[in-house]
């Protein structure tokens, strides 16, 4: 069994934690979201019972830096992503959705856990819907190119006004 794969229940019950560093090449869904496959991701799983239910949970972080690409000027720029969640863990969806609604918790996410649970995929989730829906620098630092393209075409407007009678 690979030292990734735990026993996600009896990680919560005896309160486990692990923690390390893995190359965003090795994570390929990530890999395939951003400009290039360089930088780690920092993370760590800490295992528990909820208060006051005594539910499994693990509060998981993730945290590092990324290359993608700016929908404005098309160019990478390097984003760091710094998620933290809390998942519950049902045995079955009916337990999970029975959790859920117990808890009516937004913040928490139920999922259905399993004794021979990879953590490298919920490390991995969790970095992906940490990336923004669109990514963009906060100002583009060349836009040469942007304005160039801008300036080529003219204005469908422009057309219509040398309609006009």
């Amino acid at each position: 069994m690979s030292a990734f794969v735990i026993d996600a229940f009896e990680f919560c019950r005896a309160n486990g934690r692990r923690e390390g560093v893995t190359p965003v090449a090795e994570m390929k869904r990530l890999a395939a979201d951003c400009a290039d496959a360089s930088g780690e991701i920092a993370w760590s799983l800490e295992g528990s019972l909820s208060k006051p239910h005594g539910f499994p949970q693990i509060v998981l972080l993730v945290a590092g830096p990324v290359q993608l690409e700016c929908q404005r000027c098309l160019t990478p720029f390097e984003y760091k992503i710094d998620s933290s969640t809390v998942l519950m863990l049902g045995k079955d969806d009916a337990e999970a959705d029975e959790i859920e609604s117990i808890i009516d918790d937004e913040s928490i996410d139920v999922i259905v856990g399993s004794r021979t649970c990879d953590i490298r995929d919920l490390i991995e989730d969790e970095a992906l819907l940490a990336l923004p829906q669109a990514p963009k620098h906060e100002v583009c630092p060349d836009t040469a190119a942007l304005d160039a393209l801008k300036a080529g075409k003219p204005s469908p407007f422009d057309v219509l006004k040398g309609l006009k009678p």
